[in-house]
């Protein structure tokens, strides 16, 4: 586990000792996993999530005053696109697109908001895969039909009770 410490460009590492998973080496590697892949992953694929944390410049890390008016800066654009796309909730346009872009924004620098951009990518990935399952696509279509059904047995009924009355009148 890395973490920074107070001096300048300098960073400090910790071993950390799992039993279940290994030993971790300063360099954060793991030296050996319990189910013998070689990232820890049971399948022997790499799920590694992208490290949290800000993602300025070095040359801005360095300097604590310039660090903070980054944060600052990034925080007031990512306040106006998300606000922007607040807006355009009832107006037209990509009102949650606009805001997921200001919280993308926003995480760029600040962890609270990369973990709200995990989750969301996490439930997203799980309703489509919800949305794919054979048994509700059947489902969706079988609901989805019984409406047009029902809409279609309305509009007839109207049409027989009313007949088409169009609400302009042309007389060519």
């Amino acid at each position: 586990m890395n973490a920074e410490s107070d001096e300048r460009g300098e960073v400090v590492a910790e071993t950390v000792a799992t039993p279940a998973t290994g030993d971790v080496t300063a360099d954060g590697a793991m030296d050996g996993a319990m189910d013998g892949s070689a990232d820890g992953s049971a399948d022997g694929t790499a799920a590694k999530e992208p490290e949290l944390g800000s993602k300025a410049p070095h040359f801005i890390k360095r300097s604590r005053t310039l660090h903070l008016s980054w944060q600052v800066a990034v925080f007031i654009v990512g306040l106006a696109v998300v606000a922007a796309g607040v807006v355009m909730l009832p107006l037209p346009g990509p009102g949650w697109l606009v805001i997921f872009g200001g919280m993308a924004i926003w995480a760029t620098e600040f962890v609270w908001a990369q973990l709200v951009l995990r989750w969301t990518k996490r439930k997203v990935t799980e309703a489509a895969q919800r949305a794919l399952d054979p048994k509700v696509r059947r489902r969706n279509i079988i609901l989805t039909t019984i409406g047009l059904v029902i809409i279609a047995v309305l509009v007839g009924i109207y049409v027989w009770k009313f007949g088409i009355v169009m609400p302009w009148k042309i007389d060519e």
